[in-house]
């Protein structure tokens, strides 16, 4: 009889025991700025004081490499973590910058925005719904893109062409894909890589989508037109610089699929090339067709060298999967201890 007395005061003791209160939820909106003193007030004024859910919200401004009052104007507005790079790296570069730096000041989330204020601040609390309620790990805010009248048609196409081949790459559903109005989770932010310095919006919407990372968008509001565009200098440009950061991508976590889907013309081609060649030499054409033979051999073995990188990098993509597991985990571990050091100051 004293084991089920004895087992029943434990129990006592396990329930009188008081539970550990919730940790609160740390929001951190980031905002990357190159000579944005003129813009960033206004954009930082606009940011809100409260949304439910979030304990706490903070304010984190990216000055990449600005030789204009930017750092200054932040501070003035008690902006609450500042990054000052030395020089000018480039989008991307900052926005992987303003990640690293949240994290380690113990975000949950994390938010990004433009410094020019275009979009509209208030969205925040839709973007950041989806994490709160456990249904998405990355939001990316679509924006009306037909009713933005600054946006000419030539643009609009453009964005809604990019948004289709970033669906297509990543096996998602996001709706705007070179928006820069998005929410982290902490454990997608500790996740996410960039390899080019241009800009990040696209390349990390195909990581996410192929590493796993549960993605969604939310329709948003934008405000007026406050500069141009510093991304977009021209239609070429842009779509040049873009197509070359969709396939990078694509081909660093589906190389295989991608080595694949090029060989497939030229094995086709190729195939047909050499059935033709033998329908007319068992015909008898006094002809040899030596070019047909030559240029369906060459687009053959194109085909079977294609076909060869994607084993080779279908064997190097398990090892790109072990590699971002390590580095996740270094990143979380570094994030946790430089948190900790700096708590401790």
């Amino acid at each position: 009889m004293v084991q089920p007395q004895t087992a029943l005061l434990n129990l006592g003791d396990a329930e009188s025991r008081p539970q550990a209160a919730p940790r609160p939820i740390k929001l951190i909106i980031q905002i990357p700025c190159f000579n944005e003193a003129e813009h960033l007030g206004p954009t930082l004024a606009d940011l809100p004081r409260s949304i439910p859910g979030v304990d706490i919200i903070e304010t984190l401004v990216i000055s990449d490499g600005s030789r204009d009052a930017t750092v200054a104007v932040a501070k003035a507005c008690g902006v609450d973590h500042i990054v000052d790079l030395p020089i000018n790296k480039g989008l991307a570069t900052a926005f992987m910058a303003g990640l690293d730096r949240a994290l380690r000041e113990g975000a949950d989330i994390i938010v990004n925005t433009d410094a020019d204020n275009q979009y509209r601040a208030a969205d925040i609390g839709k973007l950041v719904r989806p994490i709160l309620d456990r249904e998405a790990e990355f939001v990316v805010g679509d924006r009306p893109i037909p009713d933005i009248e600054h946006f000419s048609r030539q643009k609009r196409a453009l964005q809604h062409l990019g948004s289709w081949v970033v669906r297509l790459a990543s096996g998602t559903k996001v709706g705007d894909a070179p928006s820069g109005f998005r929410a982290l989770s902490r454990e997608a932010a500790l996740r996410i890589n960039t390899f080019d310095s241009y800009t990040y919006t696209l390349e990390t919407i195909v990581h996410a989508g192929l590493s796993d990372v549960r993605i969604v968008s939310v329709p948003i509001g934008v405000n007026g037109e406050t500069r141009p565009s510093r991304l977009v200098r021209s239609i070429p440009d842009y779509v040049m610089r873009s197509a070359k950061s969709i396939l990078r991508t694509t081909l660093v976590y589906q190389p295989a699929r991608t080595f694949v889907a090029m060989s497939l013309p030229l094995a086709i081609v190729g195939g047909i090339l050499a059935l033709r060649w033998l329908w007319l030499y068992l015909g008898g054409s006094p002809r040899a067709h030596v070019p047909s033979l030559l240029a369906s051999a060459g687009l053959l073995l194109s085909a079977v060298f294609l076909l060869i990188a994607a084993v080779l990098g279908k064997l190097l993509s398990i090892n790109r999967r072990l590699l971002q597991d390590i580095q996740y985990r270094l990143r979380k571990f570094d994030a946790q201890l430089r948190q900790t050091d700096d708590e401790s100051r």
